[in-house]
Order: structure tokens, then C-alpha cells, then sequence
């Protein structure tokens, strides 16, 4: 039995995911092992020709890949090869420096063809050709990613808290779900996590470019006294020897190195990430007929100025009008043919002109109409992202709210302005705004830093201070604070807000119905016993809405059902049903508005109003009246201590006796929407309740 068992241990051990575990840890002894054990010469053609083409493949990830985070362990790989070469550089060096007198092929084929085929054998050349490689690769190249890379970080660090509220805005919106938003803001730690290895992981590239210049000095000194001290080699024969082999060891060391380089800058310098690096340049660059004719008009110019190179001028300045031809002809084509594959409207025949009860058609629960430039967002033909983010927001909003609301209709209105769209309930605009496709929406939450260019505005939601910006400022607005958003969300935010603060609106009869039909499922005798032989529906519908008015969900439809089966055989007032209803689901509602505190930090009467208002009720039959200047004064109060609840961060809710609740909550609504009203009777015993400020006590 111990056989194959043994047998099984080891087919773990070689198993395709154990050995690419242990692929870095074996890395990594190879390269301590190249640095202290001497090589033979095809052990480093071998290890040399893989750094060339880990070098290779390491550009060409970089280019193909379309945002930083596809290459997430570029900063790894690229500690990683500079390790390996300078592992390369010390083994080559100590074959040099044993074998260097035997020949040029001492340290190996791929030094040799290095040092002769690529320079020539001219030493001078080869030295020169190394500096050159040298300096633009630790000037030019490793200079300028390091600088990129290290402003990214800091932009991408300042822009962490921005790009949070945008993820925090679309998830409140029900634009994404609670995993995408853990995604996404995974994402974000991530690329900053990014440009910060980034920037500390192109130092070491650039203290490779240093050391490949001080053991290139060091190889020739050392060669030098090697040859001629100990191998008593002329001093000629030597410096050949020794230079030769040198260069060409900083050569295949250098060009792996400058290829690295190259693609450390293409990945910290990508900007967008819908295309890779290829297909941008094209798109970017040579798409324009304009741009190539008049390249192509400027390279003809000067070919026909005398004494200039004007077979090549005029060679390329054909091939660029030829191109700007081609260009133009496939675009004219591409028109002509989207021209003709549009729908034609057939004309009206004698017998569709009568009126018929078709043309009357139902008024929209809920509307959307947009401009012809909005189309695009809305049309599915061109998979509109507002489309698939009003279903996102209809199915949040029936999870946290509790029943489904009306689809949105959408259509397209002419009559409105380009940028602009409509939201209407029920037939009546109830809310307006404009969005611009391809720009952002930053708004200022009350700390930004800084101004930003673009065309001034107001949130359409919430009415904060913003401004439409380029696409291209859009890490720059990050960066000062700003929440960013683009177009449809601006739109789907608007909407999910018009829904939540007219939700009482959307439940209809039929919705009711519906609700009920649900809950019959899981529960069918609650609600038999309850519709119609208790209460009949339209009383069911108006204490949801009561319940709706003044946000509370109603989620929990069996306490709601069996409260009111519980009161319905002593009272059908739905005002007195609601009220009962919300002490049952007191605890719920507290727990909406102090969520995870068990102490509740609220607004009070003071005693002698509240006896005031006790006598005012009790005298205008529940309804109560209040005398105007009594009025004023506690709407003033109400409305001050309810600003300075929420400057500290708390919620605005008022605690007063059960019978004052209701008169308070329909008197205060209109003029402090943000404050909610608390009965005594709906907070939970283990609730602990902290007065924080008296209306009425001056």
C-alpha cells in the first residue's frame, strides 16, 4: 500500500498547479545559483537566449494587454529579470575573466555573435554602440516611465476617495450589485497598489542601466590585468580579447534590458482601456483622411524643392494621398449604404387616417423622454447602458422597497432640447435634466480642492454644485475630490430618485394586487384571511402608502398582513391601521435610521408645547389647527435643530407622543423633508433614547 500511495504524493506534487507554484521559487535559485556556481559556455547561450526572449514576451504582453491592471505583475517580472540579468552579468563575467585568453567564443556563441556580428569586432564601435544603449535606456526611457509611473501613483492615491463615492453612488443608485461594488473598489486598492510598485520597481531598472556601465569598466580593467599578468598576453591582444568579449556581454545584457524598458513605459503611459496598444495607434493615427492628405501635401512640397531626397519624399507623399483616397471613399460608401439600410416610413393610407379607439392610448406610469442626442443611451439596437441600468435600479428598488414598480417607458421627444430628457409620472413632469454622452458629470460633495474647466451645472438629483467635464479630466477631478459620473448614470441616479421619493405614486391597485398574489404563494391563508373578508383592498393599498410616504419599506408584508388582521375587526381608517402598522414594524424602522447604534440620538418637544399641540388635536377632532404665529415658530425651530443634527452626522428625527406623530409628520413634511417623526411606541425597549436638542424650550 505504501507504493501507491507514495506514487499519488509525487503526482500531487508534479501536478500542473503545484508546478506553477513553484515556477518563482525556482526562478529565484536558479539565479542565486548562476551567481556563485561557474556556468559552462552552452548552460549560458541557454540563459542568455531566454532572458532575450522573456524580454520579447514581456513586450508584447504589454502591448497587447488594454489597462495597467491586465498586467498586474509587471512590477514582480520586472524585479525579477533585472535579477536575472545581473545573475547573467556575474556569471559571463567570472567566464570571462577564467577563459577570456582562449578566445572569443570563451564565454559562449551568443557573447561571440554579440560582440562581432552586431559591432563589427571594433572595439571603439562596441563601446560606443553600449553607451548609446546605455544612456537611452536609463536617460530616455526608465526617466520618463519612473516619472510616469510616479505621478500616477499620486494621482491614483488623491482620486481613491472619489472613485469610492462613485462606486458607493451607483450601488445606492441599484447600478450594480453589493459584489460588483466589492469588484470594483477591490479594483481601485488594486491600481493604486499598481503605480505604486510601479514607481519603486523602475528604480531598480535604473540601477541595472548604472551597473551594466560599472561592470562594463570593470570587465575590461579586470580583463587587462587577468590577461596580461596572468596568462602573460600582450597588452594588444588583450584589450582585443577582453574588450571584445566585455561588449558583447553588456550588448546581450543591455538590448533585454532597453526591450523591458520599453514596455514598463508602454504599460504606465496606456491611457483608456477599451482598445490595446496597436489597435489605439491605428485608430488614433492614421483614420483621418484630412490628417493624411495634408501630411501627404507637406511631403510633396518638399520633395520638389531642389537638392532635397525627392524620389523618397514623393514615394511617401503618394502612398499617404493614397491612403486619405481610400479613407474617404470607404467612409462615403459606409454612409451610403447606413442611408439606405434606414427604415422608411410608409405613408399614411386612406383607411388608417380614421380615429379608433387605438389611437387612445393609457398614460405611462412612468416616463422617460429623451433628446435625439440621448438616443444612443436608451436604443437597444446600440446596447444603451441607461437601458441596462434602469433594470438594475427597478430590481434594487423592489428589494429594498418591497414591491415591484411600473416599467419605465422610454421615447424619444423632439421637442426637447438635444441634451435634454424628461421624467413624468403618471402623464405629469415631475423632474428635468440634460446629459452629454462621452463626458462626465463632477460633482462637488462640499470638499473639493479646486476648479475645473468645463460647463457649470447643478446635480439634477440632488441639486449639488457640478460641472460637465471632458473624459480627460476625469482622474484630474478625482484627484480634487470631485464625484464622477458619466451620463447614463446621471440619468439612472435622477430616476432611482424620482422612484424612491414618489414610491407612495407607483403602488397602484394593480401593484397592490400583485403584492398580495406574491405573498399568496408563500402564505396563502394569511391572505385569505385578510382580502376581502376583513379589509377590502382598496384600505390595503392606501396604509401601504401611508407606510410609503414617509419611507418606510414595506418588505415585511406578513407583519404588515397579520397587524392588520389583527385591527382590522375594531377600525377599517387606514390613517389608525397605518399607525398601528408602524408600531408593529417599529423595530424595522428604527433600525433603518439609527442602523447598528443602540443608543438613539433625537429631536424633542419641549412639555409645554407639546401640551399645546395636545389641546390643538384634541379640539379639531385628531386633525388638529394650529394658530399661525405657533406655527411659524415651531416650523423655524423644527427646521434649525434638524440642520445642526445633520452637520454632526446624525439623523434628523423627531420622538413625540403616538397621538402627535401623525399631525407633526403631514405639517413638517413639506418644510423639512429630510426629518423623520418617531412615535413613542415604535421604539424597540433595548433602544436607548439621548435628547440632543428641545424645540419649543425658549
Amino acid at each position: 500500500m505504501a507504493e501507491p500511495s507514495a506514487a499519488l504524493e509525487l503526482r500531487q506534487i508534479f501536478s500542473p498547479s503545484n508546478i506553477r507554484q513553484l515556477a518563482a521559487p525556482l526562478l529565484i535559485i536558479i539565479v542565486l545559483a548562476m551567481m556563485v556556481l561557474p556556468l559552462p559556455a552552452f548552460v549560458l547561450d541557454v540563459f542568455f537566449t531566454f532572458n532575450l526572449a522573456m524580454a520579447i514576451m514581456v513586450l508584447l504582453v504589454a502591448m497587447y494587454t488594454r489597462k495597467p491592471l491586465d498586467f498586474s505583475a509587471f512590477p514582480t517580472v520586472l524585479l525579477t529579470t533585472t535579477l536575472l540579468r545581473l545573475s547573467l552579468n556575474v556569471a559571463s563575467t567570472r567566464k570571462v575573466l577564467l577563459e577570456g585568453h582562449t578566445g572569443p567564443d570563451a564565454a559562449g556563441k551568443v557573447i561571440e555573435a554579440f560582440g562581432h556580428f552586431l559591432v563589427g569586432g571594433n572595439t571603439a564601435v562596441g563601446i560606443v554602440v553600449f553607451v548609446i544603449l546605455t544612456v537611452i535606456n536609463f536617460v530616455v526611457i526608465t526617466k520618463g516611465a519612473g516619472r510616469i509611473a510616479e505621478v500616477g501613483a499620486r494621482f491614483t492615491l488623491d482620486a481613491m476617495p472619489g472613485k469610492q463615492m462613485a462606486i458607493d453612488a451607483d450601488l445606492n443608485a441599484g447600478l450594480i450589485d453589493d459584489k460588483e461594488a466589492k469588484r470594483r473598489r477591490a479594483e481601485v486598492a488594486q491600481e493604486a497598489d499598481f503605480y505604486g510598485a510601479m514607481d519603486g520597481a523602475s528604480k531598480f531598472v535604473r540601477g541595472d542601466a548604472v551597473a551594466g556601465i560599472l561592470i562594463l569598466v570593470i570587465n575590461i580593467v579586470g580583463g587587462l590585468i587577468v590577461g596580461i599578468v596572468q596568462h602573460n598576453m600582450a597588452a594588444g591582444q588583450a584589450a582585443e580579447n577582453y574588450t571584445l568579449l566585455t561588449i558583447g556581454d553588456g550588448l546581450v545584457a543591455q538590448l533585454p534590458a532597453l526591450v523591458i524598458s520599453v514596455a514598463a513605459g508602454m504599460v504606465v503611459s496606456r491611457v483608456g482601456d477599451d482598445q490595446d496598444v496597436g489597435a489605439q495607434f491605428v485608430s488614433q493615427l492614421f483614420t483621418n483622411p484630412t490628417v493624411l492628405l495634408l501630411t501627404a501635401a507637406i511631403l510633396g512640397i518638399m520633395g520638389l524643392i531642389p537638392g532635397m531626397p525627392n524620389l523618397v519624399f514623393l514615394l511617401l507623399a503618394s502612398a499617404f494621398g493614397g491612403g486619405a483616397w481610400w479613407l474617404a471613399k470607404k467612409r462615403g460608401e459606409e454612409a451610403v449604404a447606413a442611408e439606405e439600410a434606414a427604415p422608411v416610413a410608409p405613408l399614411p393610407t386612406p383607411e388608417s387616417t380614421d380615429a379608433s379607439w387605438s389611437d387612445v392610448s393609457p398614460v405611462d406610469v412612468l416616463g422617460l423622454e429623451v433628446g435625439y442626442r440621448l438616443i444612443p443611451m436608451v436604443d437597444k439596437g446600440q446596447d444603451g447602458e441607461l437601458l441596462r441600468r434602469i433594470r438594475g435600479l427597478r430590481k434594487k428598488f423592489a428589494q429594498e422597497v418591497g414591491f415591484l414598480s411600473a416599467p419605465v417607458h422610454i421615447r424619444d421627444n423632439l421637442e426637447l432640447r438635444p441634451n435634454a430628457y424628461r421624467l413624468s409620472l403618471k402623464g405629469v413632469e415631475v423632474g428635468t435634466g440634460e446629459a452629454y454622452p462621452g463626458m462626465f458629470l463632477a460633482i462637488n460633495p462640499g470638499r473639493v480642492t479646486g476648479q475645473l474647466p468645463g460647463n457649470t451645472t447643478r446635480d439634477p438629483a440632488f441639486g449639488l454644485p457640478a460641472t460637465w467635464i471632458d473624459a480627460s479630466l476625469r482622474e484630474q477631478a478625482h484627484g480634487m475630490g470631485y464625484t464622477v459620473v458619466d451620463a447614463s448614470t446621471v440619468v439612472a441616479t435622477h430616476l432611482n430618485h424620482i422612484i424612491l421619493s414618489h414610491s407612495s405614486d407607483l403602488l397602484g391597485r394593480q401593484e397592490t394586487q400583485a403584492l398580495l398574489d406574491h405573498i399568496a404563494k408563500e402564505a396563502p391563508k394569511l391572505v385569505e384571511d385578510l382580502v376581502p373578508k376583513l379589509l377590502p383592498l382598496h384600505v390595503i393599498q392606501r396604509v401601504l402608502q401611508y407606510l410609503l410616504e414617509e419611507g418606510v419599506n414595506i418588505r415585511d408584508m406578513r407583519t404588515i398582513i397579520e397587524t392588520l388582521s389583527e385591527h382590522a375587526a375594531r377600525t377599517q381608517d387606514p390613517l389608525e391601521l397605518a399607525a398601528r402598522v408602524r408600531t408593529a414594524l417599529g423595530r424595522a424602522i428604527v433600525q433603518q435610521l439609527f442602523p447598528g447604534s443602540v443608543e438613539l440620538q433625537v429631536l424633542a418637544l419641549d412639555p409645554s408645547l407639546e401640551r399645546l399641540l395636545m389641546q390643538a388635536v384634541q379640539s379639531g377632532g385628531g386633525e388638529g389647527v394650529l394658530e399661525p404665529s405657533l406655527a411659524d415658530n415651531l416650523l423655524r425651530e423644527t427646521a434649525n435643530a434638524a440642520q445642526r443634527q445633520e452637520d454632526l452626522g446624525l439623523p434628523a428625527v423627531l420622538l413625540v407622543p403616538n397621538q402627535l406623530r401623525w399631525l407633526l409628520s403631514r405639517f413638517l413634511r413639506r418644510a423639512v423633508p429630510n426629518l423623520r417623526v418617531l412615535a413613542n411606541a415604535e421604539v424597540p425597549e433595548n433602544r436607548n433614547i439621548r435628547v440632543t436638542a428641545i424645540i419649543g424650550g425658549n
